[in-house]
This record gives structure tokens, sequence and C-alpha cells, in this order.
């Protein structure tokens, strides 16, 4: 994004606004204005995601200025209400990036956000069609300055496992310390690297509970809780997200194959149509689709997951071809290795959904190279276990479980890296 100056940002809208001039007329004539129906704001150390939401899509032009630093969006043939001033207030003070936001009737027909920011950023602004509960959305994501203005997520991550690989060179120098050490431990004296993926995430809640009981906050308490005990076995443990924030399924499965992991544990809350639905679950790849009409109602809900979240498609061919991949029969007998280990510990916590690993096409299970599964813990849908996933003393056990799960595969598995 082109930075301007105060002088050069006037004659720029000047010169948009003379431009736009006929299109205004056009859809004012043609267009009923947006109704701002809902804001939110995500704030994270990786980015902080401003949503909009419209009853129809808008029209926008944005750019930044420094001195001091601020981005200004204008949108299009809308007038503003209650719901957008209400954006200001929704700025938290510890937000990376924002410093506070205005909003004001900049023209007749023209809405302009002012975000006044703590440090410089690299904006990705876009729209997103109505999808699940969602209505017309303008997102505005801001990152970190530096990052790919194609793809910064990506760049993101790339610099965040750079740095976690230097801290790991140094922790393979040690023996590992684990209770149960793995054959390949023994030989090359390294720890075993697990990626916990907590589903969902910021403007993707995943499954909500009659009582409002959210998936992506139950998820990230038992993969923090997950991680705590593999460490304690002595493993080396990421997680694709540690706070309330979207990212998209691809960079889950990059971000695991960047970090060279041994094994990927995606941790979700089941839900379903019918509240009787009931019971735990872990899921491995199948890329030719789903074992049941319950799997592959599943696989749909969490491949949704993007649509709903909101990504800008980046058209990044290469990582796209690395992720679709799932052929190697090597990864697809270690993925049930795994899974049934891990359910065989779930089975001693709560009833089973069925009494086998099962399988769908899972997006986020795709990484060629790393045994993945992905655990359902139970179904958020049903009113015995939303009590329990709301409840501490289930997630911990939940964890537990897990934990030996993954310690039983890795203390037979031979590593391949």
């Amino acid at each position: 994004m082109v930075k301007l100056t105060r002088r050069q940002a006037v004659r720029k809208a000047a010169g948009l606004l003379f431009a736009l001039t006929p299109i205004s007329h056009a859809l004012a004539k043609t267009a009923t204005p947006a109704q701002f129906v809902a804001t939110r704001i995500w704030p994270a150390h990786a980015y902080t995601r401003i949503t909009v939401e419209s009853s129809r899509a808008v029209r926008y032009q944005h750019f930044t200025l420094e001195n001091p630093t601020r981005l200004v969006v204008d949108i299009e043939n809308a007038h503003i209400n209650q719901v957008l001033q209400g954006l200001s207030g929704k700025v938290q003070a510890d937000d990376p990036f924002i410093r506070s936001i205005r909003v004001g009737q900049n023209t007749p027909t023209t809405v302009r956000l002012v975000v006044d920011l703590k440090q410089s950023v690299n904006p990705q602004v876009f729209t997103l069609a109505p999808v699940g509960g969602f209505k017309h959305r303008l997102v505005i994501d801001l990152y970190p300055q530096g990052m790919d203005p194609d793809d910064p997520m990506m760049a993101l991550l790339n610099a965040n496992a750079a740095a976690s690989s230097s801290g790991r060179t140094k922790a393979t120098e040690q023996p590992a310390r684990i209770s149960k050490p793995t054959q390949q431990s023994d030989r090359g004296r390294r720890k075993p690297v697990v990626v916990l993926d907590p589903g969902h995430g910021g403007e993707d809640p995943g499954a909500v509970s009659p009582n409002g009981l959210r998936e992506k906050d139950v998820v990230l308490s038992v993969a923090r809780e997950t991680k705590k005990r593999l460490e304690a076995f002595g493993y080396t443990v990421h997680m694709t997200r540690n706070e309330d924030v979207f990212i998209p399924l691809n960079v889950r499965v990059a971000k695991a194959r960047t970090l060279q992991a041994d094994i990927f544990v995606s941790i979700h809350a089941d839900s379903f149509t019918s509240p009787t639905a009931r019971g735990t679950g872990v899921y491995i790849l199948n890329p030719r689709g789903a074992s049941s009409a319950a799997a592959r109602f599943l696989a749909q809900t969490q491949n949704n997951a993007d649509a709903i979240g909101g990504v800008q498609v980046s058209g990044n061919v290469q990582v796209d071809n690395a992720i679709l991949d799932m052929t190697q029969t090597a990864t697809m007998r270690d993925s049930r290795k795994l899974a049934q280990a891990v359910l065989n510990e779930l089975g001693k916590l709560n009833k089973l959904h069925k009494g086998r690993v099962d399988e769908a096409n899972f997006a986020v299970l795709r990484a060629p190279d790393i045994p993945s599964v992905l655990v359902e813990t139970a179904f958020i849908s049903n009113p015995i276990e939303e009590k329990l996933l709301a409840s501490e003393a289930f997630r911990r056990q939940c964890a537990q479980a897990i934990s030996d799960g993954v310690r039983k595969y890795l203390g037979s598995a031979v590593l391949r890296r």
C-alpha cells in the first residue's frame, strides 16, 4: 500500500471523488444505501481484524497516511448509523495495532473510517459474500509492515517458523527428556515435534451450543491443557493458534509442515442437526470422501471454516499444491495408528460416537508427510455433552487422554526426519 502525504491524500481524494461522481449518482438512483448491522474487532499478535457487516455489498476505497500513522477507508453509497458509530468503543487498549477508530459522514453519500495506528501496517481490505449467519462483510486485516503484500499470513508464518526452528536447533543438542522415550529419540537424540490445532477462532466461532458455548473457546482451552501435558513428557509442542484469532485452513497445515512436525492433532467439538447425537470421535483423512453421512456432514462444516472466517484468495499455487496431495501410504498408515491410540484413551473418558476411527475429507488433515488426526471431543449440540464441554475438569481429562494417546503412538513410532 502506497503511503501518502496529507497534500497527496487530499488531491487523491478529490480525484477519486471527481472520477466516482457519475457512479455515485447512478448508485443513488438504483441502489438502496447499505445498512450497517454489526461491527467487530478481533485483536491478536499475529494481526488484527476489523469486520463491518452490512445488508448489502459495499464499494470502498482505502489508503494510508503518516504523521500520525493511520488507515482511511471510505465506504460509498452509505450513511452512518449507531451500529457503525459503536465501532470506536470496541477498540481494546492492548490491541497491538489500533490506537483508536473514528467514524464520520465524509460526504452525503460516503462514510469514512479513520483507523489511528500504533505502528505501520500492511493493510488487507476485501469484501465477503454472505455465508452461514453472516450478511455482507467488509474486512480490514492489519498485518505488521514488511509482510508479503500478496500473502501476508504466509509471510508471517514463515517468520514465526524460522524463529521457532532456531530455538528447536538448540533443543536438539540435548537428549529428549521423555518418561518413555521413543526409539527414534534414543537414536537421534531429538524431541518429537507435535503441532496442536485448536479449530476455528476469531470471526469463526465454530459450532455454538443452544446456551452460547462456542467451539472455538472450548478447543483452545483443551489444546492449551494438552500442550502442558505433552511438554511434560518432553516433546516440543507448537500450536497453530494460541489466542482468539482466525487462521486459514491451508496456513494451519503449512505451519505444521514448516515446523517439520512429526504429528498433527486438530481439536474440535462436534455438532449435528439432531441434539440426540453424542459421543467422542477421532478422524483421519479419506481424500475420496467420508465413510458415513455424519462424517460427511462434519467435514462440510469444518471445511467451511475459511468461508466463515473470511479468506482473501492469494492464488499461491505452490502452497496449494503442497497441501492437497495426500497419497503417501506410510503417512496414511501412521495417521490411523495415531488415531486409534488417541481414540482408545478417549474411550476411557466418554462414550464413543463410533467404536472405530472414522474417515472424511478434512482440508486441515491434508499434509502429505505428517500423520494427522482430527479429534471431536464431544457434541456441543447435545445438552448432556454441552455441560461436559463447559466443565474445566472434562477439558483437562480430554487433554490428558489426547496426550496419553500421542505418547503411546510415539512410544513405538519411527520418526522419519
